[in-house]
């Protein structure tokens, strides 16, 4: 999997400013995991998410329609948390991959999906998977 791309990496695609947009934290209640019981009772799970674009054209003109809607990238983010099921929690990390790739300014984004809940039979704190991805 190619690594992130750096900001000199942004500047020669021909971004005079790059930047990241992070929203993290994000909980929706969704009926993912291996186990019968997880896809009937469902859980919360969390996900948070890094962009990388250029954030100049939003800088210059002060207009939403010049970046990404992070409200928007939230709600299409939930809609994939409350969606159909899958089996993996790196499944998951991928069909929110695509999500934040669908807008053709970002660059490469990260996108870590937290399970709190998991069914392991031992205290503790988190689990998670982390994915990334860049444009070719």
């Amino acid at each position: 999997m190619p690594g992130r791309l750096t900001l000199d990496d942004l500047r020669a695609m021909g971004g005079e400013r790059p930047g990241r947009i992070t929203l993290t934290g994000l909980r929706a209640r969704g009926n993912h995991g291996v186990y019968d019981f997880e896809r009937e009772q469902g859980q919360d799970f969390v996900v948070d998410v890094t962009l990388d674009l250029d954030l100049g054209p939003a800088s210059r003109s002060d207009d939403v329609a010049d970046t990404v809607h992070y409200g928007e990238l939230a709600t299409a983010l939930v809609g994939v948390l409350t969606g159909e099921p899958v089996n993996l929690l790196e499944r998951l990390a991928d069909r929110l991959l695509d999500v934040c790739l669908a807008d053709e300014r970002v660059a490469s984004a990260e996108v870590t999906v937290h399970k709190p809940q998991a069914p392991i039979p031992h205290e503790f704190a988190d689990v998670a998977v982390t994915l990334r991805r860049s444009r070719p």
